[in-house]
């Protein structure tokens, strides 16, 4: 009773203090573990149809990046179907959303043995639920539903009082604003990540929201521009109005005028009616500018009267439009050299970059790896239907160690390709598959996109079985690194490289590569045909 009196203690205390939303929930979820004696214990949030994961303990860390899909998971549907707690006892043939991921037995592919969990409501209204598990199947007690009832109440307040304080920081926020959005709002956006790099950015984010200055991103590719670009449009006075966004290397220089700035009937061959260009479209909102740097210098030219003075002027109209619109621009290019080449404007890039903001890269984000490994292996493991997909220790080690050229973009395909593979070499879908380093193939990956390993294989486990499969791919790397003596064959083995690596940064698209290699697309296409790409 004593053990249980300071942990209540520990949790009434938290509720009068001053702090962070993730750190009452770390705390709570260890205070919970520590009284239990379990494995591992979850606390996740309703988001849509789906459990997102708000703080763990126990479990590996890529756990903390997925998002459990309710109707794919019978033990959560379970759990939150009542308000009672719920006891899986241990032979349950029900699979656990958390099998193979108990941190201290990371090195083994093993089912959860026993399991509770209770549904937690706020203001009436289903908020989420907390889940404890071990591995070992005497752990729980048949009092321990009870408790976990007693104890379900103090959770559910320290929730409310971060709810509280997440809604009064987000309306300190919005002050002004006579329609403020509700702090839930703008966490929908999937950015997902721990790393102080990372949690620092998005400090930086919320505070230039409030103004309405100009930003540009700055990033390789891959790196999630975009989300960034929807989290300042989000947390900003203009999250009621339109987020318009525009691709600008999509856009043809023949088009790119009367799309951006509208036109008027006549204006030229096939204008039958009158049309509201992006910009417009944007009134009173955020306009978001991806790769701007492939702007024509037409173009840039209408765009900084825009910036400057507020208006447009559509297509064949001569009487401008004032504008109420927020600029937000995102480049993977280093526009200070093309405004030295001449190939963008200085002044328009001055105007764009009041406020730049360098997004890390994947490899400068530490864990954050695993987290989005987590997100891509459930969004992978629910689109194949299997029972478990998980990381080896040895297949983390290498998520961590690589460099990650093509960012989280890359990762996303790397674990998808892995999961595939698992398939194509006949694993079992009811078992818990892990996936190890060599099913990754990210060496093959940085080296040759397109192929993969001479030698692959995974484990499968169901409780204690483990067993290997192994399987032979053709590898052209290997091939055409044997007849590599000429300086042609040197060569074109490098051109076949370089565009390899090229189309998976720019997923696939043949004109982004064409740019990044300074060659004009139809030349790419004839070289990648003529080096038996195509």
């Amino acid at each position: 009773m004593s053990d249980r009196l300071n942990i209540e203690i520990s949790i009434v205390a938290d509720l009068v203090a001053d702090l962070p939303y993730a750190i009452r929930a770390q705390r709570l979820v260890n205070s919970i573990r520590e009284f239990f004696s379990c494995d591992a214990v979850g606390l996740l949030k309703i988001d849509g149809d789906s459990l997102t994961p708000i703080a763990m303990q126990g479990l590996t860390l890529e756990a903390l990046g997925r998002r459990f899909l309710i109707s794919q998971h019978a033990r959560l549907a379970s759990i939150l179907s009542t308000r009672s707690p719920v006891r899986f006892l241990p032979g349950n043939p029900l699979p656990d959303p958390y099998d193979g991921l108990l941190e201290h037995h990371a090195d083994q592919a093993l089912p959860v043995h026993d399991c509770m969990g209770i549904s937690l409501h706020l203001e009436g209204q289903l908020w989420g639920a907390l889940t404890l598990d071990a591995f070992n199947g005497k752990t729980f007690q048949q009092s321990d539903p009870d408790r976990l009832a007693s104890f379900a109440i103090l959770i559910q307040a320290a929730m409310r009082v971060s709810q509280l304080e997440q809604d009064n920081r987000h309306l300190r926020l919005l002050r002004g604003n006579e329609n403020p959005v509700a702090s839930t709002d703008h966490e929908h956006i999937e950015i997902i990540g721990h790393s102080p790099v990372l949690q620092n950015l998005l400090k930086e984010l919320d505070v230039v929201a409030e103004s309405d200055l100009p930003v540009l991103l700055l990033g390789e590719t891959g790196v999630g521009k975009e989300l960034f670009a929807q989290r300042v449009h989000r947390t900003s006075q203009r999250c009621h109005h339109p987020l318009i966004k525009v691709n600008c290397a999509a856009l043809p220089e023949s088009l790119a005028e009367s799309e951006l700035f509208g036109h008027v009937k006549g204006a030229f061959s096939g204008a039958t009616t009158d049309r509201m260009g992006r910009i417009e479209a944007a009134q009173h909102g955020t306009l978001f500018l991806d790769e701007v740097g492939e702007l024509p210098l037409s173009i840039q030219a209408k765009l900084l009267r825009t910036l400057q003075n507020g208006e447009i002027q559509r297509l064949g109209e001569d009487k401008p439009r004032q504008v109420n619109t927020r600029i937000i621009s995102a480049t993977n290019r280093q526009l200070q050299e093309q405004v030295r080449q001449g190939s963008f404007r200085a002044d328009l890039y001055h105007r764009l970059s009041v406020y730049p903001v360098h997004v890390p890269a994947l490899r400068e984000r530490g864990s954050d790896v695993l987290i989005l490994a987590g997100r891509f292996l459930e969004l992978n493991r629910a689109r194949l239907g299997m029972r478990s997909l998980r990381l080896s220790e040895s297949a983390e080690r290498a998520l961590c160690e690589y460099s990650w050229p093509g960012n989280v973009r890359e990762l996303e395909h790397v674990i998808s390709r892995a999961a595939l593979r698992t398939v194509s070499l006949g694993a079992n879908r009811n078992e818990i598959i892990t996936i190890g380093p060599e099913l990754l193939a990210l060496e093959s990956t940085s080296n040759d996109h397109d192929n993969f390993l001479s030698s692959t294989c995974f484990h499968v486990s169901d409780s204690q079985s483990i067993r290997q499969v192994e399987s032979t791919y053709p590898s052209r790397t290997q091939a055409e690194q044997k007849h590599t003596q000429s300086l042609r064959e040197a060569t074109e083995f490098f051109q076949r490289k370089q565009i390899r690596e090229r189309l998976e940064q720019h997923n696939g698209n043949w004109a982004a590569t064409a740019r990044s290699l300074e060659l004009d697309t139809s030349n790419l296409h004839k070289l990648a045909k003529k080096l038996g790409l195509k």
